[in-house]
């Protein structure tokens, strides 16, 4: 991304696509050369992003008109470190594990950073470096793929996945 091409919210969010490195997950995994992900790019994956006040997160209007809009109704704070996370390591290993949920997964930062792992049309691993938010109450289920009868999984290939082959979708089973 070229300095002219950043907006405000490429100032807090970044993303690659990954290398094929087994090492710790933990680390950032650049490519060499570095191949990094605009944010046009991650919104035809539907991967959306805003930029938000952290500081000001229970009166930030724009974070309320996001939530009435997307249908957020329930949030919850996550401390992800050894310790405030019961059982840290055997946590953090379960996030890595390749899975999908039925609802949207929306990350929020309130304070440090992380990262988001999701997979391009090509199926090649993108990570984004950037408060959950739920549609409802909080759904913790997560499914490890392929999980294409789901749904949700349905609904999100057809939407997303514009050429799929000979694969045939039917999102409202």
């Amino acid at each position: 991304m070229g300095e002219a091409a950043k907006d405000q919210t490429e100032e807090v969010i970044q993303a690659w696509y990954l290398d094929n490195k087994e090492e710790d997950q933990k680390l950032p995994h650049h490519k060499d050369p570095k191949e990094f992900v605009s944010l046009d790019k991650l919104a035809e994956l539907g991967v959306l992003c805003w930029r938000l006040d952290a500081d000001n997160y229970e009166t930030d209007e724009e974070l309320k008109r996001i939530r009435e809009s997307r249908g957020y109704s329930y949030m919850d704070l996550c401390e992800v470190c050894p310790e405030k996370l019961p059982n840290y390591e055997e946590k953090v290993k379960m996030f890595f594990e390749e899975h999908l949920h039925i609802d949207e997964e929306i990350r929020y930062c309130l304070a440090g950073s992380g990262y988001f792992d999701v997979r391009d049309l090509n199926d090649i691993w993108i990570r984004v470096w950037a408060m959950r938010l739920f549609v409802g109450g909080p759904v913790w289920t997560a499914y490890n793929r392929p999980h294409d009868h789901l749904p949700a999984r349905k609904a999100y290939m057809k939407k997303f996945l514009k050429v799929i082959g000979d694969r045939n979708i039917d999102a409202s089973a």
